[in-house]
């Protein structure tokens, strides 16, 4: 949540629920929505660190709310965000570790832990293309991150196919 509030302080200064707001707008309904609550302690956390600084704005009718904008060493560490690449290949997948396990254990079958897990995998599918034909087809980015995901799932799914292939063969 840290860089993501960082990057869209880069374009101007603005409060929490303001940010909120913004990133609800940009990713859409697939992207898990983050509480203000959230929200406000990470921009607290920001700002002791000196990658932020706010500001207290008075307001007539309501009480003063706090407005953020990017330091030096934000927009520094936002720039070296943006040119780090992500190396996320799942070695550390909690459901392979499952799958290894289970005949060691004795508690469960490996084939009805792919079909389990093969069932959710096509569950979340089917819930992300319901949310892919509700979001506003304008929302370019939210429809990439719906689309990437389906892709991850699909990517998935043959996965475990090729899993269930090399158990069986060794049956």
């Amino acid at each position: 949540m840290r860089l993501p509030l960082l990057a869209l302080l880069a374009r101007g200064p603005a409060h929490g629920y303001e940010l909120k707001q913004d990133l609800e707008q940009l990713l859409g309904s697939a992207y898990p929505q983050p509480n203000v609550g959230q929200i406000y302690v990470t921009l607290g956390r920001l700002e002791k660190t000196g990658l932020i600084e706010g500001e207290d704005v008075e307001q007539s009718s309501r009480p003063n709310k706090k407005v953020y904008h990017l330091t030096d060493a934000g927009r520094e560490a936002l720039h070296a965000w943006f040119e780090e690449t992500e190396d996320e290949p799942r070695v550390r997948d909690e459901f392979f570790m499952k799958l290894a396990l289970a005949p060691q254990t004795g508690l469960a079958d490996q084939i009805a832990l792919i079909n389990r897990q093969r069932r959710q995998y096509l569950n979340t599918m089917r819930d992300l293309s319901k949310l892919a034909a509700a979001e506003n087809r304008d929302n370019r980015i939210a429809h990439l991150l719906i689309e990437g995901a389906m892709l991850h799932l699909q990517a998935d799914l043959d996965w475990l196919e090729r899993c269930q292939e090399e158990l069986e063969e060794l049956e």
